[in-house]
């Protein structure tokens, strides 16, 4: 819970977070919902040219915001796919599919944030499964843990099989889609 009387600052210093994966491909885990009185996740992450991140997915409570520091972004969102560069400012709603990848000529330097959301356990277990220490299966199984649900998007995979042949993986129909809300084409 949230105590709005907290005036606790949280301050991580370079240098003292957690770091995942290897270059390109790195995660700087900066602050979790634990350390933030439930307020913010914080994470930079940089990623190599012509890279998929995480299939679509959305989150039922919590937006999903993206400033690019550096270099470019493809990004699902709903039924469109967006490019963002350098100085961009991304907010994904609650509920809205979204996915992303690095453009064929660049790469990204990007903070990510996670209102209220606890991200760090889902990331860790990400980076297991990276370095074969666990199986996809478990990120599945792990879905409503972190409020982290893949879902199928048509858009996604005609926009990258169009552009980066058959690298993208395929996960099967979540039976727990968003909502459909006014507007989107399901």
């Amino acid at each position: 819970m949230i105590d709005p009387h907290d005036t606790q600052a949280v301050l991580v210093r370079a240098g003292e977070a957690e770091i995942l994966g290897e270059p390109p491909n790195m995660m700087e885990l900066l602050a979790d919902a634990e350390t933030t009185g439930g307020r913010v996740s914080a994470i930079r992450s940089k990623i190599g040219k012509n890279t998929d991140g995480p299939p679509p997915h959305y989150h039922n409570e919590a937006a999903e915001i993206f400033y690019i520091i550096d270099g470019g972004l493809h990004v699902l969102t709903g039924e469109h796919v967006v490019t963002v560069g350098t100085g961009d400012f991304l907010l994904v709603p609650p509920q809205t599919p979204h996915a992303f990848s690095t453009p064929e000529y660049t790469g990204v330097d990007m903070l990510i944030f996670k209102p209220g959301a606890e991200r760090f356990g889902y990331f860790r277990l990400g980076d297991r499964v990276r370095r074969g220490e666990a199986s996809p299966k478990e990120i599945l199984d792990a879905q409503d843990l972190y409020d982290n649900h893949f879902h199928d998007s048509v858009v996604w995979r005609h926009f990258r099989g169009t552009e980066a042949g058959s690298r993208l993986l395929v996960l099967p129909p979540s039976d727990d889609a968003p909502p459909a809300r006014e507007g989107d084409a399901r």
